[in-house]
């Protein structure tokens, strides 16, 4: 099939098959989504760049970036969780057999939702520093701790999650990588609402949870290989489907840049031309991203720089569309007088914390000086860190 055909068939069969509007309550949306990507994958159009084997499609790069830019252009509903784009290539780089057979198929279907437990209050930036412990006990992980700042935890059915079985002091040397039952006796979730006034976050508690130790990914004691893979695609997770999704919201923006009659304004339109060229060096970027991955089975520290330049263009983006938007620029959703249902001013709020999730952009700043530039290491870090 010519790379056209497949263009045009996707794009029929997300249109026939477009689920509707989102609903507003949180349960009925929730079912929504699993519902539509439990569709996309009956049909066989669910996981782009994942193996035939777990129910993927296993496109070529070109493909890849044809299926992420007609799918953002179609405005369906997106993956749920951060299982896929994280903890998949995790999984199967590393799983064993017996896992990859048990999760992964559930995770692209939405059967489950997977959300990641690698934060804590004390170590964010700095993981090797986490302190939720798990002592074995025969064929069981006993798991105690806490974790923060968890997406999506909230509605998920599998954490994957960092916890230290060394001492203290062996700091990356001593943290294994466990598949953790969310609904387990002994875990406790808690969603922290932000500024949107949405709970976007989680805190977990976990007390005495068991763990089977056949829900270990890797070696015990040597997680750190994993976070390492797990983050990499973390921060190339979705580039595609971001360039093609700002594509859509930049033009949505000079579309109102128009209607408020404000493309009049030169330094308006020069805003306007320099976020036209973001969004197209975005796109390059991401397609670099998706080459590295096929090349060499991960993104590699590249992706930091895709993560980087994304973050700082949505911040900026929004910015300036509540500039566009001057006294309107102050009102939100839940009021009448708000423009578009108040969608700017909430991208606004949301893209506070997009340089803090994934690694700072401190943190993207470092690995691209330290491990693509080949500059001294930042003396002011730990000895190892995201």
């Amino acid at each position: 099939m010519h790379d056209d055909d497949f263009r045009a068939r996707l794009r029929a069969f997300l249109v026939e098959h477009h689920p509707g509007r989102r609903p507003k309550d949180r349960t009925e949306r929730l079912a929504w989504q699993k519902a539509w990507l439990a569709k996309l994958f009956d049909a066989g159009y669910a996981g782009p760049s994942w193996p035939r084997e777990y129910g993927g499609m296993d496109l070529s790069f070109a493909r890849q970036v044809i299926y992420q830019e007609e799918y953002a252009k179609a405005r369906v509903p997106g993956p749920l969780g951060t299982g896929l784009g994280i903890a998949a290539p995790t999984l199967v780089k590393y799983g064993t057999a017996e896992q990859k057979e048990r999760y992964l198929r559930p995770m692209l279907r939405g059967d489950a939702v997977w959300a990641q437990g690698y934060s804590e209050p004390d170590a964010g930036s700095d993981l090797p520093a986490l302190r939720t412990t798990a002592r074995r006990e025969g064929d069981e992980y006993i798991v105690n701790g806490q974790k923060v700042w968890t997406s999506s935890g909230d509605i998920a059915d599998v954490l994957f999650t960092l916890v230290r079985t060394g001492t203290p002091a062996s700091r990356q040397h001593g943290i294994s990588y466990l598949l953790v039952d969310a609904h387990a006796p002994g875990v406790t979730v808690r969603p922290l609402r932000d500024l949107t006034g949405d709970a976007h976050f989680c805190e977990i508690f976990f007390t005495d949870v068991r763990v089977p130790v056949a829900d270990r990914v890797g070696e015990e004691n040597g997680g750190w290989p994993l976070v390492r893979t797990s983050l990499g695609h973390e921060r190339a997770a979705g580039a595609m489907n971001q360039a093609a999704r700002y594509r859509r919201v930049l033009d949505e923006l000079i579309e109102l840049a128009h209607e408020r009659g404000a493309t009049a304004d030169p330094l308006v339109r020069a805003r306007l031309a320099d976020f036209e060229m973001r969004v197209r060096i975005m796109r390059y970027t991401g397609m670099r991203t998706i080459a590295d991955i096929l090349a060499r089975g991960e993104p590699g520290p590249a992706s930091s720089t895709s993560r980087l330049f994304v973050v700082t263009f949505e911040q900026d983006l929004h910015e300036f569309a509540v500039d566009l938007l001057g006294p309107y620029g102050m009102l939100g959703r839940d009021d009448p007088h708000a423009v578009q249902r108040g969608r700017w001013v909430w991208g606004f709020l949301r893209t506070r914390a997009s340089t803090i999730g994934a690694g700072t952009a401190e943190i993207q700043r470092n690995t691209i000086a330290e491990q693509l530039l080949g500059l001294p290491r930042d003396p002011a870090m730990p000895p190892s860190s995201r």
